[in-house]
């Protein structure tokens, strides 16, 4: 599925260099294109890799000069600086970053304590991916809604993984405390469960919008993908259900409702969603839990609002949330969203590990990382093509499968920004007008 003369091909056919271009200048800017750090993983020899930081280049056509020539197997993108980062070592001092996307980084290997699959490490399958779905929904939601970002692209890391780019430009303007600051936002103690003080707050009955919101979006992925034997079987089997059942968080809890479901659940026949049903319906009656749709706490479509403020009662009341957000809440590698120069795979390249292309995710509910397009799978596409003397395209790539990849991300993602940019661009020189007398 790779080798360095289909990498070749690649590069020379399929690359989407204008694309890339277009995005990363933002309107034409040619400063921030050539300011921009490009890095390099190059394998001249198998199993030997030279890294190569710092380059940068005038243009997407200079771009596209290195890679055909240099041929990496690997390409990371990095900030944007004062100086080109090519003359870094002729700089004595003012050599420092500007702006750069706000950046995230999903993977699945972070969620091996939870796969039930039989995947870990690099591998994954669709039952697992199924937590890149849920995350990304969770994410993208959250940059939108909490923080006004618009200017949000996805992309498929090429093997088991998502990564976020949000480029608005108050996005790309952030400082490293307030990137920080931002993927500080979206991390929760996911390894406090079963610690007293549990992953949401005892000391208050109320819950974060933003986790409720996840809760929202999670809670039926959880109940779809998560609890039967088909998914990753947490109330699939008696050791399962039982596991689950010794973790609720109070001694009274397991002792009524915990031993009472065990020997009920082993006399009949009911479903992971309908245990999980059951089971929230004994906690809502054992400790007094009134549902009420306008609370703050919400599970199967019914909110719990505790009728006073003991501890037990808030433990036992957000419980429920603990256990869908443990395991289904997105795992972020926060240190690559902290640092404006911290460099994130190269969308549109390929993982030289699978072959696949790190294309854009369009509609997360139906995106497959199992049909993305391979090398070889390109190639045959575009001798295909070619056969036919009826078609006709402008570049190679849209001759195979990348064309709805490609031109989605430039009509949904692309088209969007640029257009915006222009339209800044042009209030500015009006307001400029305006201070000036030319009206």
């Amino acid at each position: 599925v790779f080798s360095p003369e289909l990498l070749k091909m690649y590069y020379a056919r399929f690359f989407p260099y204008s694309l890339l271009g277009s995005w990363l200048s933002y309107n034409n800017d040619s400063k921030l294109f050539s300011r921009r750090e490009f890095s390099f993983t190059l394998e001249p020899i198998p199993g030997e890799e030279i890294y190569i930081r710092y380059q940068s280049f005038s243009g997407p056509t200079e771009l596209e000069k290195a890679i055909q020539r240099r041929q990496p197997h690997k390409i990371d993108i990095g900030a944007v600086f004062s100086h080109p980062p090519k003359d870094k070592q002729a700089i004595q001092s003012g050599f420092y970053t500007v702006q750069r996307e706000l950046v995230f980084d999903i993977d699945l290997t972070d969620y091996d304590d939870i796969r039930q699959c039989g995947c870990t490490g690099a591998a994954i399958c669709p039952k697992c991916w199924t937590y890149m779905a849920m995350a990304l929904q969770v994410m993208d939601r959250g940059l939108r809604e909490d923080f006004g970002f618009q200017h949000i692209a996805w992309f498929y890391s090429g093997r088991r993984g998502v990564h976020a780019w949000v480029c608005d430009e108050e996005a790309r303007l952030l400082s490293n405390e307030a990137r920080a600051a931002v993927a500080n936002y979206f991390e929760i103690p996911l390894n406090k469960r079963n610690k007293s003080e549990g992953i949401l707050s005892s000391s208050s009955s109320s819950v974060h919008p933003m986790l409720e919101r996840a809760y929202d979006i999670l809670e039926p992925y959880f109940c779809q993908y998560v609890l039967p034997e088909e998914g990753h079987g947490l109330l699939a089997t008696p050791s399962r259900w039982e596991q689950l059942l010794d973790s609720l968080p109070t001694e009274t809890a397991r002792e009524t409702v915990g031993a009472n479901l065990k020997l009920k659940w082993k006399q009949e026949d009911s479903s992971p969603q309908e245990k999980w049903k059951q089971l929230l319906q004994h906690l809502r009656v054992k400790f007094d839990l009134d549902d009420n749709e306008n609370s703050a706490i919400q599970s199967s479509s019914k909110r719990f609002k505790l009728s006073s403020s003991t501890t037990e009662k808030q433990r036992i009341a957000v419980w429920h949330m603990e256990v869908v957000l443990e395991h289904t809440y997105p795992r972020l590698d926060i240190n690559v969203s902290k640092m404006q120069n911290h460099l994130l795979k190269s969308p549109f390249c390929v993982h030289p590990k699978t072959g696949r292309v790190c294309v854009p995710i369009g509609d997360v509910e139906s995106f497959d990382p199992f049909t993305v397009p391979t090398l070889p799978q390109l190639v045959q596409e575009l001798d295909d093509y070619c056969d036919d003397p009826t078609s006709h395209a402008e570049h190679d790539w849209q001759k195979t499968s990348l064309k709805p990849y490609f031109e989605g991300f430039q009509k949904d993602f692309l088209a969007p920004l640029l257009k915006e940019l222009r339209q800044r661009e042009r209030d500015q020189a009006e307001q400029q007008a305006a201070l000036r007398g030319e009206f």
